[in-house]
C-alpha cells in the first residue's frame, strides 16, 4: 500500500482536505490489510477502534432483519470512509460491512482521526458533509421500499450501479452481483427478482452476461423509474 500522502484513492475520499503533514502522521500510524470475499469488515452492534478506507475491490453495507434476511444498506466503493459515524456518535456500529469481492482496507486508529476532525475544520466539514449525504440516501431508500414499485426500484438500481461503476470494455456494469444481492438490496424476494430480470431482458432493455447486466435502452430504463 502507499503512503497517504501520495495515494491517488484518498483524492476521492474526505482525506484529500488534510494537510501535507496530517497525512505524513496517519501514514505511520495506518495498518493495512486484504478482506477475502464474504468475509466481514466488521459486524453489527461492534465497537469499532477507528475507520476504515477502500484501496481495492467492493463490498456492501446491511443491516440484519428480524426475520433473519440481510437488507443492503448501500455498496461500498474504492475511496469510501466507512466506520466514522459510530466514531462521532460513539455508538456501536448499527451496520455490517461485508467484502463482495477480495478488497484492500487501510485501518486509521480513532485517535488521529478524531484529531483531525477537531484540528482540521475542513476535513470536518466534509466529513459532516458526506455523513449527512448519507442520511439523505438512507431517508430516501426507506421511501423507495414503501412507496416505490418493485420495477422502479430495479430500474434505479441499474442505473445508481452504472453510476456508480462505470461499463468494462463490452458495456457491462462493471460489477458482479448475484441475485440475492440485487434482491436484498431492493427489499425483494429473490424469485420475483429473477421473473422481472428477465422480463427486462425480453422487452431488450437489459441484456446479461454471467452475472453481469448491460444497459440496453437507457431511455426506457429512466422512464420506468417514473412508472
Amino acid at each position: 500500500m502507499s503512503n497517504c500522502e501520495s495515494c491517488i484513492i484518498r483524492k476521492i475520499s474526505p482525506l484529500n482536505c488534510l494537510s501535507q503533514e496530517e497525512l505524513i502522521r496517519i501514514s505511520k500510524c495506518k495498518t493495512s490489510k486484504k478482506i477475502n470475499k464474504g468475509e466481514k469488515l466488521f459486524k453489527e452492534g461492534e465497537i469499532l477502534k477507528g475507520i476504515y478506507c477502500v484501496q481495492d475491490g467492493f463490498g456492501r453495507l446491511s443491516k440484519l432483519c428480524e426475520n433473519g434476511k440481510e437488507q443492503i444498506i448501500r455498496f461500498i466503493v474504492k475511496g469510501s470512509l466507512i466506520g466514522y459515524r459510530s466514531l462521532i456518535s460513539e455508538e456501536p456500529t448499527n451496520l455490517s460491512a461485508t467484502a463482495s469481492e477480495d478488497m484492500f482496507v487501510c485501518f486509521i486508529p480513532k485517535d488521529e482521526i478524531i484529531k483531525d476532525l477537531m484540528m482540521n475544520t475542513s476535513f470536518n466539514k466534509s466529513i459532516f458533509i458526506e455523513m449527512s449525504n448519507n442520511l439523505k440516501n438512507s431517508d430516501n431508500f426507506i421511501l423507495d421500499i414503501t412507496n416505490k414499485t418493485l420495477k422502479q426500484r430495479l430500474s434505479e438500481t441499474f442505473l445508481y450501479l452504472q453510476t456508480v461503476f462505470g461499463s468494462d470494455k463490452d458495456g457491462m456494469i462493471n460489477v458482479s452481483l448475484s441475485r440475492s444481492d440485487y434482491a436484498n438490496f431492493i427489499g425483494a424476494r429473490t424469485e420475483s427478482l429473477i421473473r422481472l430480470v428477465s422480463k427486462f431482458k425480453k422487452e431488450k432493455i437489459i441484456s446479461t452476461k454471467g452475472k453481469r447486466i448491460k444497459i440496453e435502452d437507457f431511455k426506457q430504463l429512466k422512464e420506468m423509474t417514473k412508472n
